[in-house]
Parts: structure tokens; sequence; C-alpha cells
């Protein structure tokens, strides 16, 4: 698996030094978010200097409308235009909110065929679509497709695939492993948010909510899956100093590679550093 760190896990800081950061601490790349910083500039310039520093597995398209980028499908569109043109595989999108009235990108959706196809430049870029969080004291999920069973049919019959965040799912149920696994066999599931819940707050850091996440990594470690593994946490969960920063990312990623790895290669390198200590006879 690829473990990436999302951007936005430390937005308040300057794209190249995130980038610095992800680079230092070992992240095999990082899912880079639109956002402000690609307001009045050339975002193709901009993306191929960030991926001088680490690559970019993954682009989180606009989630609000951006000046010069348009509505949110026009921004979409944009996105994979970015992508396919500096060569980054994957555009995640999140789906229409009923409650923001959202109505021409709800309409839009449905009038999509094959996303693959038509909105991902047939098959350069893959397109996936993001589960949303419920919130509030009602548990109300503001988005459409907030039914698992609902948005597997609906990815199925228009050929998207997923971004599978566990934050988002685990904010409707703590026990959340039976509904990825409903997304797992769907074969849909391209990229993973990693972070925990608690209390009402989202994208907390491991061991920071009540996400049983070491047992969904076992089981995630179980499968075939391949793909990548994104780091999304909220930037109030990671310490001030970019030294601070660094130490702390380096022991969240050294969890994750431990909890995702090959139980065989993990027994090898075991061995191989047994070898190195014991002396010959």
């Amino acid at each position: 698996m690829l473990i990436s760190l999302s951007t936005g896990c430390l937005f308040r800081l300057p794209l190249q030094t995130i980038f610095e950061l992800a680079a230092e601490s070992g992240f095999d790349g990082t899912e880079l978010i639109i956002n402000q910083n690609f307001v009045g500039v050339n975002p193709v310039k901009l993306v191929n200097s960030l991926q001088e520093i680490t690559p970019i597995h993954s682009i989180h398209a606009p989630f609000m409308e951006l000046d010069g980028w348009g509505d949110l499908m026009s921004s979409l569109r944009r996105t994979v235009e970015l992508a396919a043109e500096c060569k980054i595989p994957l555009v995640n999108f999140h789906p229409p909110s009923w409650m923001k009235f959202e109505i021409a990108f709800w309409r839009w959706l449905y009038k999509v065929r094959d996303f693959q196809k038509e909105i991902g430049m047939d098959g350069k870029v893959i397109i996936t679509l993001e589960n949303m969080p419920w919130v509030g004291n009602y548990k109300i999920n503001p988005n459409i497709l907030s039914k698992p069973q609902r948005m597997i049919e609906f990815i199925n019959e228009h050929n998207l695939f997923m971004t599978f965040d566990c934050t988002h799912m685990g904010s409707g149920h703590t026990n959340f492993i039976n509904d990825f696994f409903l997304f797992y066999e769907s074969g849909r599931i391209r990229n993973i948010h990693f972070s925990d819940y608690g209390h009402g707050r989202e994208h907390l850091l491991p061991g920071h909510g009540l996400l049983p996440l070491t047992r969904f990594l076992n089981h995630l470690r179980s499968t075939e899956y391949q793909n990548s593994v994104t780091l999304e946490l909220d930037p109030r969960e990671l310490p001030k100093g970019e030294r601070n920063i660094l130490e702390s990312l380096k022991e969240i990623l050294t969890f994750l590679k431990n909890e995702t790895a090959d139980r065989t290669d993990l027994h090898r390198g075991y061995l191989r550093d047994v070898i190195q200590v014991v002396p010959s006879a």
C-alpha cells in the first residue's frame, strides 16, 4: 500500500513546507487539496514544482467554489484536466449536499452515465466519490448517497470509484468495519482517508477518538487492497513547530506501516536483524 499525507493536515503552512515535511517524514507521497493556494496562479506550474519534492498520488477537487475555478462541476473537470496534465492518477470529490441546496450539482451527477469515460478522460484519471459524515446532535448526513448500499449502487451504475473515509463512516456508528467490507466487496475502493472520530469531532489522531482503527488496519492487511491509505487529520491534532510536527508525522507513519505491512516481510526483517547480531561460530 502507498501511504500518503493529505495537505489538509497542515493547510495553514505553505504548500512547499507541507511537501517537504511529507518527504522528510517518509510518506510515499501526498494527496493535494485544491484550495485558495490555487487562485490566481498557474496550477500546472505550481503542481510540477511540488512534484519535484515528493509524488502526488491523488488530488482532492474543491469542495467549495474558488475564484476562477467555476462551479463545483467545472472545478471537478478542471481538477481532472490538471491531474491528467501532471500525470496524477486519481481525483476525489464530495457528493452534492441537499442541505446546501446544491441542486444543479445533484442533477448533473445523475446525468453522467460513465464517470471514467466522460469525466476521467477515457480512464486517464481515476474518479472517486467520497462518503460523507453524519453531523450534529441528531446525526444528520447533509449529503446525498449517505446510505452505503445506495452509494454502492450509484458508483456501480455510473462507473465511479470510491474514496472510503474512516472518520466519516465512523461518525454514523463507531463499528464501521462491516460498512468498509460492503464497499470493499464492490471492488470500487481506490483510496482510503484514515483518521479517528469521537465526541463529535472528525479527523482525530489515531487513539484520540473511539474508532477501532488498529483492528481496521489488521482487517485491511488481510485483503488484497494495494492502493493508497491517506492520513487526513484536523491540523489541531498536530503540535506547533515544524520540528515537532515532523516527529509526530514520523510516529504516525511508523504505526501505519507496522499495521499494514505484510507479516511475512516483518518476519524476514526480524530474522535478518537476528542474524546480524548473532556472532559467527
